[in-house]
């Protein structure tokens, strides 16, 4: 039985030896100043008991929110400081006076720890009512301090305010009134109108945007992008106009672009990647009219020659203000030597970019101007560490399946024939 116990031990560090050679830790980046003041972004959730409701992909709108937030949470850029803010957390009571005070700052504005944040939000249950003009001015108090930073307020909630005559669109005006240029996006989870007309006024008040948001990865995407923006707010889109084939798209380089697409429409961008680079791409389309439901985006990374590389795609059913679908296209590094020049490195690859949408309206609805379309590309140095997913993901083709699958019947023939061992020694 010791014998038995040391070979399964020596099993498992060699399962683990092979496990951290397979998957090494990344090395951690250093932190460099940068001199401007760090971009701050508080996130305002609605904790009040309509977010019991469960209409969001099966599971209640809390649920929901949370599982985003978890997302969101990941996806943080190392240089934005930020906060949560609830509201209705606290009071399940009937007195007004005490629950259109029920808004508190569950965690403070400042360099993000992961897990302290995620398990606060961990804790959160629907519970009482719905002050959002106190949580906006609450907000504004959490992001006070330096006026060069970028400030924003990220408001998520499923109803309009609850406390009047503090009204929260005023809020929003004042706010915007004292020139501290803050933004204020909102999101309506599964909103009426009333609750649209609101959260839309508050955005425009201080050149916000709202979204309504119909399933958990919609949220996520979006909240993720808002904060992405705090942390580059200087990004305005650049006006284009995609083509109808790859030979006749324009060539567009790393930033953010804007276009307009008919409903049902196919268009074209065309972007070079050098070996050793990533292609990252994402689009959002905005029904800005009223739409039938049952629509969709497509995002296509195409060869000049028409063989598809990658592709990502969203789908609809109800009705919604953005839709966005995304990609990421690492090219391998190959043969490119360093040290050679110009002329010896290897050529860039045209990559083709076909963004399509399956929107229709019904026959009273005006189909001109096409819907808004955003498109983002970058290019990054493409990974090359094995533990980054997308350096070795099914994209690049079977070689990972192949080394777990050996992994696994080594350990397997390993096991077994100590198993043998045991069975004889004890006879």
């Amino acid at each position: 039985m010791i014998i038995s116990r040391r070979s399964a031990a020596a099993v498992c560090g060699l399962v683990a030896t092979l496990a951290v050679g397979l998957f090494p830790p990344a090395a951690a980046a250093a932190d460099e100043p940068t001199g401007q003041p760090a971009p701050k972004v508080d996130l305002v959730l609605d904790v009040s008991g309509s977010m019991r409701t469960r209409d969001i992909d099966g599971q209640s709108r809390m649920a929901a929110a949370k599982q985003a937030f978890n997302e969101v949470l990941d996806a943080v850029p190392q240089e934005v400081e930020l906060g949560i803010r609830t509201l209705g957390a606290n009071y399940p009571g009937k007195d007004t006076k005490v629950g259109c005070k029920d808004t508190e700052q569950l965690y403070p504005v400042g360099p993000l720890d992961r897990t302290e944040a995620k398990t606060a939000v961990a804790t959160l249950a629907p519970t009482g009512w719905t002050p959002i003009g106190p949580a906006l001015l609450g907000a504004a108090q959490d992001l006070e301090g330096d006026e060069e930073a970028t400030r924003r307020i990220v408001l998520i909630t499923d109803g309009e305010d609850t406390c009047a005559p503090l009204d929260p669109c005023e809020v929003a005006r004042e706010i915007a009134a004292k020139g501290i240029h803050l933004t204020i996006d909102t999101l309506g989870l599964v909103p009426d109108d009333k609750t649209r007309r609101q959260l839309t006024c508050i955005a425009e008040a201080t050149g916000g945007t709202f979204t309504s948001v119909q399933h958990t990865d919609e949220l996520s995407r979006r909240v993720t992008q808002l904060v992405d923006r705090a942390a580059d707010p200087v990004v305005t889109p650049v006006a284009t106009e995609g083509a109808a084939r790859c030979a006749d798209a324009p060539t567009i380089k790393p930033g953010l672009y804007s276009d307009r697409e008919a409903f049902s429409e196919h268009r074209w961008y065309r972007v070079d990647v050098l070996p050793g680079q990533e292609l990252r791409a994402s689009v959002s389309i905005a029904a800005d009219r009223a739409v039938n439901q049952d629509y969709g985006v497509l995002l296509r990374a195409v060869t000049v020659h028409g063989r598809e590389i990658v592709r990502g795609s969203e789908a609809g059913d109800g009705r919604t203000d953005v839709i966005s679908a995304g990609l990421r296209y690492p090219k391998p590094d190959g043969d490119a030597d360093e040290d050679a020049s110009d002329d010896e490195k290897p050529a860039a690859e045209t990559v083709c970019l076909q963004v399509s949408n399956a929107f229709s309206a019904p026959a009273s609805v005006k189909t001109t101007p096409g819907l808004p379309v955003e498109l983002t590309v970058d290019l990054v140095d493409a990974p090359d560490a094995a533990s980054d997913v997308a350096s070795f993901g099914l994209g690049h083709g079977w070689w990972l399946l192949g080394v777990l699958a050996l992994t696994g019947l080594l350990a397997g023939l390993l096991w077994g024939w100590i198993s043998r061992l045991r069975i004889v020694w004890s006879n």
